[in-house]
C-alpha cells in the first residue's frame, strides 16, 4: 500500500492534467490555475525540509570530516546570521537593512568571484574544443572565428557581407541545430512523463 498509494495519486493527477490542457472550458483554467497554486504551497512547506537537510548534512560533515570543519562552521553561521537579519530589517536605517547590505556586499560580489572564475574554465574548454584536429572541429574553429569578426570594426562592404553572413549562420544552421535539441528534451520528457504515469519510473518513492 505504501507504494501503490503514490502511483495511483501520481496517475490520477497527472490524467487530471492532460484532460486539463485538452478542455478549453473556464472550470479547466480554473483548474489549472488552484493547481498552480498548490504548487507553491508544497514549495514553501517543502522549505523547512530542505533547510533541515541542510543543516544535518552540514552538522554531520563538521563533526566528522575536520577538512571540511571551517566551511561548515561559515555555513551554518552565515545560515543563522540571515535568518537574525531577515527578521530585523530596519537595523541601521529604515531605507538600509543589515539583510539588504549582506545581500549587496557579500553575496553579490561572491556571485561575481564564482563567475569570474568559471570565465577561465569555459576559456580553457573553449581551447581545448576549437583545436582543429578533426573536419568537424575545424568547421567549429572556423565558425566562431567568422561570428567573433562581427565584433570588430571592418570597412565596408566587408562589414555588412559579414553581418549578412553570421545572421545567416545563427538563423539557418544554428537555428536547426537549437530545433533538435529542444526535440529532443521534449521527447525525453514526454517519455519520462509516460513513465511516471504508468509507474514504471519510481525513483521519487525514494527506492528502486
Amino acid at each position: 500500500m505504501k507504494k501503490q498509494l503514490p502511483m495511483f495519486l501520481v496517475f490520477l493527477c497527472g490524467m487530471i492534467m492532460i484532460v486539463q490542457f485538452v478542455v478549453p472550458h473556464e472550470y479547466s483554467q480554473t483548474l489549472f490555475q488552484h493547481s498552480q497554486d498548490f504548487v507553491i504551497v508544497i514549495g514553501v512547506l517543502a522549505l523547512p525540509i530542505g533547510i533541515y537537510s541542510l543543516m544535518k548534512s552540514t552538522v554531520t560533515k563538521a563533526r566528522r570530516e575536520p577538512k571540511e570543519r571551517l566551511y561548515s562552521l561559515i555555513t551554518i553561521i552565515g545560515f543563522a546570521v540571515m535568518i537574525i537579519a531577515g527578521l530585523k530589517r530596519d537595523w541601521f536605517t529604515s531605507s538600509t537593512s543589515l539583510s539588504s547590505n549582506l545581500f549587496n556586499y557579500i553575496l553579490v560580489p561572491a556571485q561575481a568571484t564564482l563567475f569570474s572564475m568559471l570565465a577561465f574554465y569555459i576559456a580553457s574548454a573553449a581551447y581545448r574544443a576549437f583545436r582543429a584536429r578533426t573536419a568537424l572541429a575545424a568547421v567549429l574553429l572556423i565558425t566562431a572565428f567568422v561570428v567573433m569578426l562581427r565584433l570588430i570594426p571592418m570597412p565596408e562592404p566587408l562589414s555588412t557581407w559579414n553581418a549578412e553572413f553570421v545572421r545567416w549562420i545563427l538563423e539557418v544552421p544554428n537555428m536547426a541545430a537549437k530545433r533538435a535539441i529542444l526535440i529532443g528534451v521534449g521527447l525525453g520528457a514526454v517519455t519520462y512523463s509516460i513513465k511516471l504515469l504508468l509507474g514504471i519510473e519510481r525513483a521519487y518513492m525514494g527506492g528502486d
